[in-house]
């Protein structure tokens, strides 16, 4: 039910969005060709060319918006929060679909549209969200379509679920209160709802209270009893949802599917999938493209540093770590002597390390010498944001010592990540920098990316930790 309130949701805003981003196209059509602020020299183009164009931008709107999160259940409060998405994800979108204006050589398309297309759509949007809430809200304040739920349970989860739903309003459902197992706890409160009975009389509650659905919410070591509560209310008219207490056996988006009719758990799984899979790996290709276009002097001049103060090859390939486990030859400018751990075997570098070329300190301080790097990104060994691939050498070490430290694996390795730019770079602790890996991992978005490669420029090139 909860699956179905939020597809509902979704499709709702997706049709009024729709909406709003074919007025917004045509609007600046018309604005940009039939009135005389600025002279059409070329003639105005046909209507109908730039109308069938919406059959790319409405889905590719709906791609770039969902993976900003415009299709979750917000919380209504959160207006400034969305307002700012949607600009984001338009100027996306909007640099996405000139891309791919760019190889239909058959029409020309008036820049000045899509100026005013960005401009009248991030307004129209943002207009339509707000009306849609506020409706909403109202419909939920007068009474309209809610359902009135059962929390079967009183433990953390049966709280965790408390809390999730009354971050929601907009799913209408309200909380009667919640049954328990110990009759002591008749009439205490709990997050403001009290618990009303025992699990016994579970029939009586759903009948007199005119509950529309029952949240099971008892733990593993209790689903002796499950057969037992659905004997009881079989053949009420209720919706019945099981909430397992699996939270903490799940690790790296967990999730419940489906096979054939039967209910899969995933317990463990990378986000990189489906249309995730697709937008991470044109933003990457993309943006390392234009990144080695713009910093190739740059490259050129560190290539011919790096020749002429030592002897060796300018560039140092390294294996490494990737993604499942996969090994793969990362790239970098040589900052070492070369047959540097000859002696040494495989070590990190420290401060002050001897083994350096007079070019390589001031490199790896500044990170220019992960820019080759980019070019591992454009083969897809690696991303441009994603946790920091380690050599086998040292993984075998960590992972006896680090729990869940594997799992890092279960993205592409990075250029950056949210580890290094929060200060957890070079010699500092292999603890916290799993911490942050796996909170990224767990957290990913195309929003998240862009927000760390944003932060990477600002405070992420020069680290003190980098030796």
């Amino acid at each position: 039910m909860l699956k179905r309130h939020s597809t509902f949701f979704e499709t709702l805003v997706l049709f009024f969005d729709w909406i709003a981003l074919s007025c917004s196209w045509i609007l600046a059509y018309y604005l940009r060709f039939y009135l005389p602020f600025i002279p059409v020299s070329k003639g105005v183009p046909s209507f109908l060319t730039y109308l069938s164009f919406l059959t790319i931008m409405l889905p590719l709107w709906y791609i770039v918006f969902k993976a900003f999160g415009l299709y979750r259940p917000r919380r209504i409060s959160s207006r400034f929060a969305e307002v700012i998405d949607i600009a984001k994800g338009t100027s996306i979108a909007i640099l996405f679909f000139l891309s791919l204006t760019f190889f239909v050589r058959k029409y020309e398309f008036s820049r000045l549209t899509f100026l005013y297309f960005w401009v009248i759509c991030v307004i129209t949007l943002t207009i339509e969200r707000i009306l849609f809430r506020e409706l909403l809200r109202f419909i939920r304040k007068k009474g309209y379509n809610l359902r009135y739920a059962l929390i079967v349970g009183t433990g953390n989860l049966a709280l965790d679920v408390t809390d999730r739903l009354h971050n929601h309003p907009e799913l209408g459902i309200k909380i009667r209160g919640f049954l328990s197992d110990n009759k002591t706890q008749i009439g205490n409160e709990l997050k403001g709802f009290k618990v009303l009975d025992t699990c016994s009389n579970i029939r009586s509650i759903v009948m007199n209270q005119k509950i529309d659905m029952v949240l099971i919410t008892i733990p593993l070591s209790a689903h002796e009893r499950l057969k037992r509560i659905l004997d009881d209310i079989g053949d009420e008219t209720v919706s019945i949802m099981l909430i397992p207490d699996l939270i903490e056996l799940a690790t790296l988006r967990g999730g419940i599917g489906e096979f054939e009719g039967m209910p899969i758990i995933s317990l463990r799984d990378t986000p990189l999938y489906g249309w995730n899979l697709v937008i991470k790996r044109v933003t990457d290709v993309v943006l390392s493209i234009a990144i080695l276009l713009a910093v190739s002097p740059l490259m050129l001049v560190i290539s011919v540093l790096v020749k002429v103060s030592s002897k060796g090859p300018v560039f140092y390939s390294q294996e490494r770590m990737g993604m499942d486990g996969n090994i793969f030859s990362m790239l970098k400018f040589r900052t070492m002597e070369t047959q540097a751990e000859k002696d040494t075997g495989p070590v990190w570098a420290t401060k002050g390390d001897s083994r350096k070329t007079p070019i390589g300190a001031f490199l790896r301080k500044t990170s220019m010498d992960e820019l080759p790097q980019f070019f591992n990104v454009l083969k897809g060994d690696m991303s441009i944001v994603g946790p920091r691939p380690e050599r086998e050498f040292f993984i075998q070490q960590f992972r006896n010592k680090i729990p869940k430290y594997m799992l890092r694996h279960k993205m592409k390795a990075g250029i950056t990540g949210w580890a290094q730019i929060s200060g957890w770079r070079g010699n500092t602790s292999l603890e916290k920098r799993i911490e942050y890996d796996l909170y990224y991992i767990e957290n990913w978005s195309l929003r998240f990316d862009i927000e760390i490669m944003w932060l990477t420029i600002w405070r992420g090139l020069v680290n003190k930790h980098a030796y």
